[in-house]
């Protein structure tokens, strides 16, 4: 995996774009690997929290960012670590 891979998940309609990736290649969304060509299948109902168009998802480290670019009702997972929203910057007053 590479930064711009665009993957899919197996278990709902949630797709991600990679934007940051670590050293492992263990992107989960609803507890199944997200690839380019899924095969349908089950997901673990502990790891269905959903995932919202256009947030950003990291873990605690940071090491690991993906773009979410289509809702879905899998939670993302790295390593075992679900990932969560990336705070937004504040931009600067117009005044």
């Amino acid at each position: 995996m590479k930064p711009g891979t665009r993957l899919k998940s197996a278990v709902c309609d949630a797709e991600v774009m990679i934007i940051k990736i670590g050293d492992s290649e263990d992107l989960t969304c609803g507890g199944v690997a997200l690839a380019t060509d899924p095969a349908s299948a089950e997901g673990n109902p502990d790891h269905m929290h959903g995932c919202l168009i256009g947030k950003r998802y990291v873990n605690a480290e940071e090491t690991v960012e993906v773009l979410c670019v289509k809702s879905g009702d899998g939670s993302l997972h790295y390593a075992g670590e679900e990932l969560m929203t990336k705070d937004t910057k504040k931009l600067p007053s117009s005044d």
